[in-house]
């Protein structure tokens, strides 16, 4: 008796796992492709004739890039670039940094890339660049393909909602100097965690909280509960960091940023994290109970690769 139970345990093992292993590479996301047409950019000096991208391999040759992923974004777009454009110009930053805007276009149905593009017209001392993606992909596609083609020595993530308040980018800045002195592999990242039981957070859906709270604990377990907001979309790397990170980088969909982390646990590159201000704005894209189920299912499946050594990375 206890051998037959033996004998079908094994048996449905060895079924089991070849299956598990099937799942686990059709729930996987294809690989990010990138299209000719995206590896170009335009900008008021070259508004019909489009570029070419650099790439994030090359040397840095400017201070700073910002990328702003963009979807549908013509309401809120115009506001958020004006406060960045504030901080970025103000005569203390001005004379000691150099900068560009890289806005990623994540293959809008509006008129977003038409407007950045206007938009860069009215600011002649600024370099801003619009990358326009033929597919919508995912603001972690859109994030990642912004990074693999910046030329800042550190290169800024930030949304296009203008949530976060700019300003705050020197704390990150600060920290990313104490960490990296030297310009070594470093990540600093906004949080909202200090504002948990302020107004700003309090004000949200009894089920948008609850699934906030459901996701930190299932990031606890995934190996990111180091960072208590792994989700605030204003994010610092240093070149070297990104060079690292963005090229390993496989999911395009909201819960990226927890590769990104896992990715940096990994490589052994140090991570800070500092508290900023923050605002809710109107018109969010997330679908907060369907984004929460694919979030769970993106979580499964990077741990699954990574556990199964499909998705590696190795120091450089």
């Amino acid at each position: 008796m206890d051998q037959s139970i033996l004998v079908y345990s094994f048996t449905a093992l060895a079924i089991s796992l070849p299956c598990l292993y099937l799942a686990l590479i059709l729930l996987s996301p294809p690989p990010i492709i990138t299209r000719p047409s995206e590896k170009t950019y335009r900008s008021r000096k070259s508004l019909k004739d489009a570029l070419n991208l650099p790439s994030l391999a090359d040397v840095g040759s400017i201070d700073l890039s910002v990328i702003i992923p963009a979807y549908n974004e013509t309401s809120r777009l115009p506001s958020m670039l004006e406060t960045t454009l504030d901080h970025l110009n103000s005569a203390s930053i001005r004379q000691t940094r150099t900068y560009e805007l890289l806005i990623v276009d994540d293959g809008s149905k509006d008129d977003t890339s038409a407007l950045a593009l206007k938009l860069a017209q009215q600011h002649l001392d600024s370099d801003i660049r619009v990358v326009t993606l033929e597919k919508n992909l995912g603001k972690g596609g859109a994030v990642r393909h912004g990074m693999l083609h910046a030329r800042g020595n550190r290169l800024l993530m930030v949304d296009a909602d203008g949530a976060s308040r700019f300003e705050d980018l020197e704390l990150l800045w600060k920290k990313m100097d104490e960490l990296g002195p030297k310009n070594e592999p470093t990540v600093v990242v906004g949080s909202r965690a200090h504002l948990v039981k302020t107004e700003a957070v309090v004000k949200r859906s009894v089920l948008r909280n609850i699934l906030m709270y459901g996701l930190h604990t299932i990031l606890r377990i995934v190996g990111v509960g180091h960072i208590r907001d792994t989700q605030c979309g204003f994010k610092l790397f240093s070149r070297r960091a990104a060079q690292q990170i963005f090229p390993a980088q496989h999911l395009a969909t909201w819960i990226f940023d927890v590769e990104l982390l896992l990715l940096a646990k990994q490589l052994g590159i140090p991570v800070a994290e500092v508290p900023v201000q923050w605002h809710e704005v109107a018109g969010s894209k997330l679908n907060v109970v369907k984004d929460s189920l694919q979030m769970l299912k993106d979580l499964l499946v990077l741990r699954a690769n990574q556990l199964t050594g499909r998705w590696k990375v190795s120091p450089q």
